[in-house]
């Protein structure tokens, strides 16, 4: 079945959309004296993939009650490309934890980790995604089977570790806006995910519960 051409240029704007911010921190990297990533690059680095990770997370999480709400099924389309560009974002937060920040030093990362806890945060929720990014394909959904939504429901904990990472990381804590923002979207999120299954559970149990039977 042909492809339409609104659904190209849907995915065509979102790719466009997802690899700007990625594109923009390269060109920092590579042209210095543009001073676009600040007076320390690598920690620039660092924060903006994190955000970036956290912020495409959070947007592949609205995408079922923003269907749910308005009805707008093409928006399904969406969901696996923004999940895998969140954990994309998330992978380049780690290369450069890794390869920058810690210069390549893989044998004081474990020291780290010790040393600063948010980071083992961070790591869980990036191993989270990871899982999600490999068994997110058609093939996986057939292997998996029922269990598939199961493994994929992992995301809002990844989301609930990321903000705690962030805000961990952050010197203000909590109290910072973006951390704000950001928990508060996931909360928002992670409530509709609760009271939509509920209401769900409530209208099968009601569907398939028979109706008693009138005296004779």
């Amino acid at each position: 079945m042909a492809t339409s051409p609104s659904r190209i240029a849907a995915k065509t704007a979102l790719w466009i959309a997802c690899l700007a911010p990625a594109l923009r921190l390269v060109w920092g990297a590579f042209h210095p004296e543009s001073n676009l990533l600040g007076v320390n690059p690598v920690q620039y680095l660092l924060w903006a993939c994190g955000w970036w990770a956290l912020f495409l997370l959070t947007a592949t999480l609205a995408i079922t009650p923003l269907m749910r709400l308005t009805g707008w099924a093409w928006l399904a389309r969406f969901q696996r490309p923004l999940g895998l560009f969140a954990f994309a974002y998330a992978a380049l937060h780690f290369l450069v934890y890794a390869l920058l920040d810690q210069a390549g030093a893989w044998g004081q990362i474990p020291r780290d980790l010790v040393k600063r806890p948010f980071i083992v945060v961070g790591l869980l929720a990036f191993l989270i995604l990871l899982a999600l990014a490999i068994t997110s394909t058609k093939g996986w959904q057939k292997r998996l089977k029922v269990n598939w939504k199961r493994i994929h429901r992992l995301i809002y904990l990844a989301a609930i570790l990321a903000v705690i990472h962030f805000a961990w990381k952050e010197k203000v804590g909590w109290v910072e806006p973006r951390v704000l923002a950001f928990a508060a979207a996931v909360g928002v999120l992670l409530v509709y995910r609760v009271i939509a299954k509920a209401t769900t559970g409530t209208g099968r149990r009601t569907r398939t519960t028979p109706a008693p039977k009138a005296s004779a």
